[in-house]
């Protein structure tokens, strides 16, 4: 059985929804949790400790250590004093789940430039924030585990959420890169791409498909994600029962020599470069680059290395 004993978390936006199911979770695995929640509206608006608060009476009730925490994820001096404030209650901070976000859905004629800045604000910047405020007292202490949130509608898109769906697949690559530069320290950095009935899909979801789509459900994979033995560089959709793995993948492509370098011959050859057998799920960003230098060194007989 997964167990936290000992360690602790902080969730960000835990005080409905997802990050309450999150917090809840981990503390009944005996986690120590700090409920952060800025106690705003779904779009951002306003600012309370109360839902942060009943979530830790909750943890409180049922014998789980747990405190509150009203810091504003885009405002790093607050978010500073949450894991100073963690540290000095608990002794340390060894998960971070970056849940915290909001809605400014419209068509992105309709939108306004404030409405994007506001949820990547929100949603990325505040995710790199409080990542970057436990990022070193981690890498001391040689442990971390650390979980980004992502969304479907950052992986495949979703009409009238540009705004959100540039800052949850902006997730993705701070992921990509945190594992590369934490694996040494014992840091894991994976992202969940999460489903369920919470505010932010009220009127999006038929009735009598919100039965299904529960926030524990999702938790059960959060809470792998953050495990002592947790995967790496993972993104894993969860919803309503199910679990998937989402992955980008690259198709071999071709090489084209010098003289055939032209957007007609990119035209003329797209069906193969686009073709998926043998396609690869790259860790890095240099494997791109010494794919095509294969292609171009042995077309012209260099030898590399």
């Amino acid at each position: 059985m997964i167990r936290f004993d000992g360690r602790t978390a902080i969730v960000t936006g835990a005080g409905n929804g997802l990050g309450r199911s999150h917090a809840l979770m981990l503390a009944a695995r005996g986690c120590n949790v700090v409920v952060n929640d800025l106690g705003g509206s779904v779009s951002g608006e306003g600012a309370s400790v109360s839902a942060a608060q009943a979530v830790v009476d909750e943890i409180t009730a049922k014998g789980g250590k747990a405190m509150a925490h009203g810091a504003n994820v885009t405002k790093a001096d607050e978010v500073a004093d949450m894991v100073e404030t963690a540290i000095a209650t608990f002794g340390a901070v060894d998960i971070l789940v970056n849940n915290a976000g909001i809605l400014r859905d419209k068509s992105f004629s309709k939108m306004t430039e404030e409405d994007f800045r506001l949820v990547l604000d929100v949603h990325l910047m505040g995710s790199m924030i409080c990542t970057k405020a436990v990022w070193d007292h981690m890498k001391e202490r040689n442990y971390g585990r650390i979980a980004m949130t992502s969304s479907s509608s950052g992986l495949y898109g979703n009409f009238g959420q540009s705004n959100y769906g540039a800052a949850k697949m902006g997730l993705v690559g701070l992921m990509n890169v945190l594992q590369i530069e934490g694996a040494k320290y014992d840091i894991r950095v994976n992202t969940l791409a999460p489903t369920a009935h919470t505010r932010m899909t009220e009127g999006l979801i038929p009735e009598a498909a919100l039965e299904l789509m529960t926030p524990e459900s999702v938790s059960a994979g959060l809470v792998y994600l953050v495990s002592e033995d947790a995967p790496k560089r993972t993104i894993l959709a969860a919803g309503a029962g199910g679990y998937a793995a989402a992955k980008i993948y690259e198709t071999p492509g071709i090489y084209l020599k010098p003289e055939d370098q032209t957007p007609d011959k990119v035209a003329e050859h797209f069906e193969r470069i686009t073709a998926p057998e043998g396609q690869q799920e790259l860790t890095d960003g240099s494997g791109q680059t010494l794919k095509f230098l294969a292609y171009a060194a042995d077309h012209f007989g260099v030898k590399l290395g």
